[in-house]
C-alpha cells in the first residue's frame, strides 16, 4: 500500500467491503428475479410488498450513494485529513449501508430509514474531516 494511504487502510477497507456488500445485493437482485421469471428490459411492479421491488430498490440506493463515498474518501485522503476521524466515519458509513440493506430485504420501513440516516453521517463525516485537513 502506498505510504500516504497506509493510515487510512480502514477506509480502503470499507471501499473494499462496500463494494462487496454491493455485489451480494446484485446476486439477490438477480436471483430473485429470475425466480420471479422476470421479462428483462421490463419495469417491476413497484410494490414494497414485494420482494423483487426491494431487493431492487436497496442495488439502486446503494449505487446511489457510491459515488459519494468515493468522492469523500479520496478528498479526505488527499486532504491528509486525521485518519482516525476519516477510517471511523467509512466504518459507520459501512455499517449504516449494510443494515440498511437487511431493513429493505425485511421491509423494515423506520429501520431502513435509520439506517439511511446513519450512512449520510458517515459520508458527512469524512467530508468534514477532508475540510478540516485544509484547516
Amino acid at each position: 500500500m502506498v505510504d500516504f494511504v497506509q493510515p487510512y487502510s480502514d477506509t480502503v477497507l470499507v471501499l473494499g467491503l462496500t463494494g462487496f456488500i454491493f455485489f451480494i445485493q446484485l446476486m439477490v437482485a438477480d436471483v430473485i428475479r429470475l425466480k420471479a421469471k422476470c421479462v428483462p428490459g421490463y419495469p417491476i411492479e413497484p410494490s414494497h410488498s414485494s420482494i423483487l421491488f426491494r431487493a431492487t430498490r436497496a442495488i439502486e440506493n446503494s449505487n446511489e450513494s457510491a459515488a459519494i463515498l468515493i468522492l469523500f474518501s479520496l478528498f479526505a485522503i488527499l486532504s491528509s485529513a486525521d485518519p482516525d476521524w476519516v477510517n471511523t466515519s467509512a466504518f459507520i458509513y459501512f455499517g449504516g449501508r449494510v443494515l440498511h440493506m437487511l431493513c429493505y430485504y425485511l421491509n423494515l420501513k423506520l429501520g431502513r430509514s435509520v439506517a439511511f440516516v446513519i450512512s449520510l453521517v458517515g459520508l458527512l463525516g469524512m467530508f468534514i474531516a477532508g475540510i478540516k485537513g485544509w484547516g
